[in-house]
């Protein structure tokens, strides 16, 4: 619970005057799985009635027709990433600078560099940050060679700019990549290939805290039993049979987790303020080694994913979570007065 503080008060009674537009395309849903984005729906519907429960005003739109006639609110929660279109986790929030609103997240140009995948690890790899080896293949691109490092077997081909898995293939040779390299061509993706690591997912979230800085939050490391296959698109939505949760633990090795901080700290001057995202990472538990993969910015907030789970480790619930981040958002855009460290009990 929170203490009652005069800041917290002051929090409150702004909820009450604040109006607010989350925009998502299952924002006005019922909370039941969709049949294309599965548990995206949910997602939306969770996060919407998590803002209402807390005291906002908000008002639910799901395509960017919202946004073309400046709309009469004061702060917007744009989550329209997937419309259908590469890039378009721009579109909105190109839109919003353009309309003077202020929003949650990253500023459009910094969404645009950290949604690339290739230009996000130039910068890892600028800062000595340990880093996965790549080749880029642009869709423009007649390249078919291979990089030195496809000679070690497996390689990793993903859309150079996507989520959720989609598109994401574990090819045993350099034909098998180089084929699906041109399926994502075919597709308008640009490419990556990238050096197989074992399939261990570590994931260091990131959120606005105290004023102006960046809270890390406990690394959470993604276990699978087989760790040479990857999740799907369709499993990661809810659209298979899965687990109810995803096999997340926090990471409990101290130097580990100092190394993963360590490799976040260059890329959180290079990207920050962003509100809340996570720093992805892959890590070998024969050698431990930690790789560089992406970074997720604007990135799934429902409750049993991993920025959640991990602010649970440290004393916040979801809805203080919710509560924590857009308070940040607000008071960094001048729109309440800035936020104090959230207290709890």
């Amino acid at each position: 619970m929170y203490h009652h503080s005069p800041e917290a008060l002051r929090a409150r009674n702004a909820r009450r005057t604040l109006r607010i537009l989350l925009l998502a395309k299952h924002a006005r849903s019922d909370g039941a799985l969709d049949p294309v984005d599965g548990n995206h729906a949910v997602y939306h519907h969770e996060l919407r009635t998590t803002l209402e429960n807390l005291g906002y005003l908000v008002t639910a739109a799901n395509n960017y027709d919202a946004l073309y006639e400046r709309p009469d609110v004061d702060f917007v929660i744009p989550l329209l990433n997937r419309a259908g279109f590469t890039h378009s986790e721009m579109l909105a929030p190109l839109l919003l600078t353009r309309a003077g609103i202020p929003f949650l997240g990253a500023a459009p140009i910094i969404r645009g560099l950290t949604d690339n995948k290739h230009l996000t690890k130039i910068v890892a790899r600028s800062h000595g940050v340990p880093t996965a080896d790549w080749k880029f293949f642009p869709r423009t691109s007649t390249d078919t060679a291979p990089p030195p490092f496809a000679r070690e077997g497996k390689l990793v081909v993903k859309p150079n700019a996507s989520s959720a898995s989609w598109g994401v293939k574990v090819c045993d040779d350099w034909r098998e990549a180089i084929d699906h390299v041109r399926w994502l061509h075919e597709r308008a993706h640009d490419a990556l290939v990238e050096r197989w690591h074992p399939l261990i997912d570590i994931a260091v979230p990131v959120i606005g805290g105290e004023t102006g800085k960046p809270w890390i939050l406990p690394p959470m490391a993604y276990q699978p039993e087989d760790p040479t296959r990857v999740r799907s698109y369709e499993e990661k939505r809810g659209l298979v049979p899965t687990d109810a949760l995803d096999p997340l633990f926090p990471v409990e090795d101290p130097g580990l987790v100092q190394r993963l901080k360590d490799a976040v700290a260059p890329l959180l001057r290079e990207f920050w303020p962003f509100d809340y995202g996570r720093f992805e990472f892959r890590f070998d538990p024969a050698t431990g080694a930690i790789a560089f993969i992406e970074v997720n910015l604007s990135c799934n907030l429902w409750s049993k994913k991993t920025i959640s789970r991990s602010a649970r480790l440290v004393g916040l619930s979801h809805e203080q979570l919710v509560d924590t981040i857009v308070r940040h958002s607000l008071g960094r855009q001048r729109v309440i007065a800035a936020p104090q460290p959230l207290a709890v009990y």
